[in-house]
């Protein structure tokens, strides 16, 4: 649904010199996908996502979208996908099913695709209140509903929680679950790892402008999985001595003990058994995708070589019916 591969953007910073948004960066998202594209804020998401879909032009790299190259070939496919790139703006004094209503004139759409998109994002009691009385959540589900119009195979969403409070998480949630059981494939990206972590089958992740691990979300977590272990026992100073002394590396916390890199947590429970320390907590500590962002993106390199999970999902070699690119950087308005 997505092939991008060595896309680069750079701007002419007001007191010289170039800030590069974008370094080589790769993604691929298949199609059904939920796939989650995660990264510090100034990392390259959003450059990305314009770039993507024509609204800024990228300075050198391949991009396709649908199979078609891009942009060049936007035109053929954009009616095939629905998107929503930074903040989106509505009239306030208009209702809701009065601007889906206009998007849907301009974009050439049936009108009952209106009331369609508007039971679907959980909106039709609302859709004849004004738009500036509704609360950000729904004006976030309006975004949705109006990049919904064109009923498209593929939906991509710039921080479509951003700011949301916890039930508007829910609710954005629970609505690109139903989108992805109804086959549509989803671009989501966001700050909100839980988030991510619950709904997205692979994961995407940048850093300085550049690819730093792509794959799907279970190959990531296992892939940062270092087998570790919780224990609590009555003599915390005894049992890290005891484990110490027999090899296994410990950190010591307040109230409990961690054991690293252990791959038998039975010989832990008979290395403290016998020397009478009796374990109250035994548990793996496994790796969620904020420890393992944080991780990355702390240390991640300004250039060379990407952490890959899975090579079977990473971009392959750009194919040579790809139409390179190259132009000036522009300065940013």
């Amino acid at each position: 649904m997505i092939e991008i591969a060595g896309l680069r953007k750079g701007y002419r910073r007001l007191r010289g010199g170039t800030h590069r948004a974008l370094d080589g960066f790769d993604m691929l998202v298949e199609p059904g996908q939920v796939h989650g594209f995660l990264g510090p804020n100034g990392s390259g998401k959003t450059t990305t996502l314009r770039a993507l879909l024509g609204l800024v032009r990228a300075d050198a790299g391949e991009m396709r979208i649908l199979g078609h190259s891009s942009p060049s070939a936007l035109p053929q496919v954009i009616g095939r996908v629905g998107a929503i790139v930074e903040s989106p703006q509505f009239f306030g004094n208009f209702s809701g099913r009065r601007m889906l209503s206009l998007l849907a004139t301009a974009g050439g759409v049936p009108q009952t695709r209106v009331e369609e998109v508007l039971a679907q994002v959980g909106l039709r009691e609302r859709g004849k209140d004004i738009i500036k009385t509704y609360s950000l959540g729904m004006k976030q589900r309006l975004a949705v509903a109006s990049a919904l119009l064109k009923a498209p195979e593929l939906l991509i969403l710039d921080e479509p929680a951003n700011g949301l409070d916890p039930a508007g998480i829910r609710e954005m949630r629970e609505l690109v679950r139903a989108l992805a059981a109804q086959g549509v494939t989803v671009l989501i990206s966001s700050h909100i790892l839980g988030e991510i972590q619950l709904i997205c089958d692979s994961v995407t992740i940048i850093s300085r402008g550049r690819r730093v691990l792509a794959g799907p979300v279970s190959g990531v977590l296992d892939d940062f999985d270092r087998g570790d272990f919780r224990i609590r026992v009555s003599d915390l100073p005894r049992a890290a001595q005891a484990l110490s002394a027999a090899g296994v590396a410990v950190t010591a916390a307040p109230d409990h003990l961690v054991a690293h890199r252990v791959t038998e947590p039975a010989r832990l429970t008979e290395l403290l058994g016998g020397q009478g320390l009796w374990i109250s907590e035994l548990s793996p500590l496994t790796p969620d995708l904020e420890s393992v962002f944080l991780r990355l993106t702390d240390t991640a390199p300004a250039s060379g070589e990407a952490k890959q999970v899975d090579d079977s999902v990473l971009p392959p070699a750009p194919p040579s019916a790809l139409n390179e690119f190259t132009v000036q950087p522009e300065v940013p308005r």
